[in-house]
């Protein structure tokens, strides 16, 4: 096993080998780099925590890479875990924990049901932005244990009416090898008005791994390989002197092609899965998403802002066909021979007011007043046989809180606190017959909960800036996986005991620095939940949600370094420790497994302006080796896992021309031959989802504005 750096190694390795600051705008000065994520626009050094800031520039150079949103934030977000490279997010974490997704504020993550199907929810082009706010906050919401990510769309910024149009192509020049997508804008600015309209039609192709072999497909879970899709946005606002108005809808769909089927692993040979064509059965797997916001903002309303928001997100993820064990049922057909594939549906709307107010009561005190309400509906059921796997999830949460944030001289303080106030209501179901066909009696389970956090920032020389924090997350067990998986007759929704919510204390500290040459941050952590939740897969291929204490440990340094006004050099480093323990009440010696927490990561790069309108990046990220929990158990679920880690390599550059902007990548540039994270970790190895990852793949992209 390869020892991971000790935290003096990696501070002085990211020093010299130079990472993105947490605040990442790489030529903006600290207090000019503005956070939303928070309710109201803060300067990134008053904000008592790490936070990350992902450019629209940054984010073409990862997309013309890969077209996908968990790769870009693996590659920018220190403590994110390595992206799947399918539409599944198994295995995706924040820090070791789940973090919250938004569009503009949005909601899009489904903790109810949390079916790993929420990363994909809008096209990547109309995104200007992506700001992480890392560690458990309870701000924006239910689900945020692990942080929050908020994904800000465009807007109009330019007077006058402009029109774009986006291409992008990546193949391995290889059979069937080829993902491409078009795009049009138009956006339109005059006076107070401004409009936003997009639309964008996507198919991808297969994908090939370093030996030459077709990348197995998950024809369960979904996929991005041989698929396609389509999004349309718009985004209309109109001004009122110290008012604003804007309409923001978005929709988005994207689907299998079933053209390919799985061929297993043969793990004696050490051969993942891989691809034949062929139509595997049922219909085939799609997200759609659907997501609508009303929001007004007052600029001076009683001296202070107010910004309220109306919102709906419908959300649909159609699986795969299987006759997994899950689905069988020997009155439909005999054992085996059952074919079934679920639908999760997830339909929220909800409001959000915010007013912030400056200097009330004392000069440099700043108030913010808000509530939340949202109801959530969620709901688990089987696709062609019209069966139910998880009943109608009815949540309903109103949330009033106050934040206080306070200016001393170079030091702020901010505390604030939210109370969850919530229900769950649930009616009467039975079981699948997998489970026993058990009868469950319906019910309604409240939970009530002040949320609480606290931090200061001292600004104690120019371009340097300490912070200190301690804040909570509120959440719900994985409701879904609680309430299909109920195998005792007399139960009763409003007596689970695995219903309890989880709540996530995240204390830290760390330490940034940003002068005219470069930038530099540290910060460690302790996140621990009294009464969390690790989902295990037994024998029988069952997922068993345990209700056990879960802590997380971990530590991210990153810095930069630009010698010329055309080099850039950076890095990062994060070191995460997840512990629980087997069983409730035993010793917290046990590791968090792949499901919940990534590897150890570095990331190093170089940015280059070789010529005037011209950007060149390399970067490589290294994956460390983990093997943990060798020969523990927690009763018959084996725990034990390994990790041979890799090191992938990419180079992309762009250039802007008067005919338009033109960019090439290549994607794993020594065409590393390589089996992704999960996959080799999971003890419970499935011969159809031993994924590898993608080996060399070339990419194209133009965008012309006329």
């Amino acid at each position: 096993m390869v020892r991971p750096p000790s935290l003096q190694h990696a501070v002085a390795l990211a020093c010299l080998a130079f990472s993105h600051a947490p605040a990442h705008a790489q030529q903006v000065p600290m207090a000019e780099v503005v956070v939303t994520a928070t309710r109201n626009a803060k300067a990134v050094d008053k904000i008592p925590g790490a936070v990350t800031v992902v450019s629209q520039r940054e984010l073409e150079m990862q997309y013309l890479l890969a077209d996908d949103p968990s790769a870009a934030l693996a590659t920018y977000v220190p403590g994110y875990s390595p992206s799947r490279q399918k539409i599944s997010s198994s295995g995706e974490s924040l820090r070791g924990r789940t973090p919250l997704i938004l569009l503009d504020g949005i909601p899009q993550s489904n903790p109810l049901r949390a079916g790993m199907r929420e990363g994909y929810f809008a096209d990547t082009a109309i995104i200007e932005r992506i700001e992480v706010i890392n560690g458990a906050s309870a701000i924006q919401g239910m689900g945020a244990t692990g942080g929050i990510i908020n994904y800000i769309t465009k807007t109009p910024r330019q007077e006058g009416t402009g029109v774009a149009l986006h291409a992008r192509a990546a193949t391995g020049f290889r059979h069937d090898n080829l993902d491409w997508k078009t795009g049009l804008s138009v956006s339109h600015k005059s006076g107070a008005f401004d409009m936003l309209a997009y639309a964008s039609v996507q198919r991808r192709g297969m994908a090939y791994d370093g030996t030459g072999r077709l990348v197995g497909i998950d024809a369960l879970q979904g996929d991005t390989l041989d698929a396609g899709g389509h999004d349309v946005f718009i985004k209309i606002g109109r001004n009122f002197g110290d008012q604003r108005l804007q309409l923001t809808v978005n929709r988005f769909n994207f689907r299998g092609e079933l053209d390919y089927r799985a061929v297993p692993a043969d793990f004696a040979r050490g051969t993942p899965t891989s691809s034949i064509p062929g139509r595997p059965p049922g219909n085939p797997a799609r997200n759609a998403v659907h997501t609508s916001s009303l929001d007004y903002r007052h600029a001076s309303l009683l001296d202070g802002v107010l910004t309220a928001q109306l919102f709906s997100q419908d959300f649909m993820a159609l699986y795969g066909a299987s006759n997994t064990i899950t689905f069988q049922d020997a009155r439909l057909a005999p054992p085996g021979m059952l074919f079934d594939q679920s639908e999760i549906n997830a339909d929220k709307h909800g409001a959000k007011i915010t007013w912030v107010h400056p200097d009330l009561l004392l000069p440099g005190l700043e108030w913010t007043l808000g509530i939340d309400h949202l109801r959530d509906r969620s709901g688990q059921r089987m696709a062609l046989t019209n069966r139910t796997w998880v009943p109608t999830l009815d949540f309903t949460s109103t949330a009033p809180f106050l934040q206080l944030e306070y200016d001393v001289g170079p030091v702020t303080v901010r505390a604030g606190v939210r109370r969850e106030s919530a229900s769950l209501q649930v009616d009467a179901y039975t079981t699948l017959w997998s489970y026993g066909g058990v009868q469950v009696r319906g019910g309604k389970r409240s939970f009530d909960k002040a949320v609480k956090n606290i931090g200061a920032v001292w600004r104690f020389a120019p371009a340097w800036t300490a912070f200190l924090s301690s804040s909570e997350g509120f959440g719900l067990p994985d409701v879904g996986v609680v309430l299909r998986g109920v195998n005792r007759p007399g139960q009763s929704v409003d007596t689970l005991f695995e219903l309890q919510p989880v709540i996530t204390r995240n204390q830290e500290i760390g330490i940034n620095w940003r002068g005219a040459r470069g930038s530099a941050g540290a910060s460690f952590y302790d996140s621990r939940s009294k009464l969390g939740t690790v989902m295990r897969i037994n024998a029988e291929g069952f997922g068993v949600l345990d209700r056990v204490p879960t802590t997380v440990r971990g530590w991210e340094v990153s810095a930069e370094v630009r010698p010329a006004s055309t080099l850039s050099l950076f890095g990062t480093y994060a070191r995460t420790i997840g512990k629980t323990a087997a069983t409730a009440g035993a010793p917290m010696d046990l590791a968090l497994g792949a499901r919940a927490q990534g590897p150890d990561k570095l990331v190093l790069g170089a940015g280059w302006r070789p010529l005037p309108r011209t950007q060149l990046r390399l970067q490589a990220t290294h994956l460390a080796d983990r093997d943990i929990n060798v020969g523990r158990t927690a009763g018959t679920i084996n725990l034990e896992e390994h990790f041979r880690g890799y090191t992938l390599a990419d180079l992309a550059m762009t250039w802007d021309t008067s005919l338009g902007r033109f960019g090439v990548g290549i994607d794993n540039l020594t065409d590393r031959q390589y089996v992704g994270y999960y996959s080799q970790s999971v003890f419970l190895k499935d011969p159809l989802t031993y994924f590898a990852g993608r080996g060399r793949t070339y990419s194209a992209s133009y965008t012309r504005n006329f």
